[in-house]
């Protein structure tokens, strides 16, 4: 990690990890696995495949904690630089503008500022991964049969914090040295997104 993302990591409570995995429990270990994968040297293809004998549901739910957590982090980096002013519109380059929904207070896909955006995605998210119901942390409790497709919008909200930060502010990452942390968080979450077949190819068409 980054001297930058490390400063982001410690200054701003905002951006610390979100949700962690009790030692001693399977998701603990899978997460164990996931941050191995980390681990320069290691094939990201072939880390993020289901292992043998592994619950689907368990893995991604690891992957989606783990995403979030990152790229919550990631935000952090770029967010002083990202202001109304500078993003009046949360959008991923000329051709692409991404609209807030969230059926609350937001019941129809809505332009917003950029920050304004992101921290809405973010706390819808951490709503969702903290809600017992939809990732449940006690052994033998079951996720709910919409588990996958809540995981599914999840990701792809979070792959459009990526499309903002590389179009519009990849040059700040650049400048704090970020950058290779960045990539590789890309390279996994892609590789994982599309193994586990969890984001529609027409919504990776901005970072194509």
């Amino acid at each position: 990690m980054s001297i930058a993302l490390k400063q982001v990591f410690n200054k701003d409570k905002t951006f610390q990890l979100k949700r962690k995995f009790e030692p001693g429990t399977q998701r603990f270990e899978l997460h164990k696995r996931a941050q191995a994968s980390l681990n320069s040297g290691v094939d990201l293809r072939a880390a993020v495949q289901l292992p043998s004998g592994e619950d689907q549901n368990d893995w991604v739910a690891v992957y989606v904690v783990d995403f979030f957590n990152r790229i919550n982090l990631i935000y952090g980096t770029i967010c002083e630089f990202c202001t109304e002013r500078t993003c009046p519109v949360m959008s991923g380059g000329p051709k692409y503008e991404y609209r807030w929904q969230d059926d609350l207070k937001y019941k129809k896909p809505t332009a917003l500022p950029a920050p304004r955006c992101m921290n809405l995605l973010m706390e819808w998210i951490e709503v969702q991964i903290n809600n017992e119901d939809i990732f449940p942390t006690c052994v033998g409790v079951p996720f709910p049969k919409n588990f996958l497709q809540i995981c599914k919008k999840i990701l792809c909200r979070l792959f459009r914090v990526f499309v903002h930060v590389y179009i519009h502010h990849f040059d700040c990452v650049i400048v704090m040295g970020a950058e290779a942390h960045v990539n590789t968080c890309y390279k996994h979450f892609y590789y994982f997104v599309t193994e586990m077949n969890l984001i529609d190819r027409k919504e990776l068409e901005p970072l194509k």
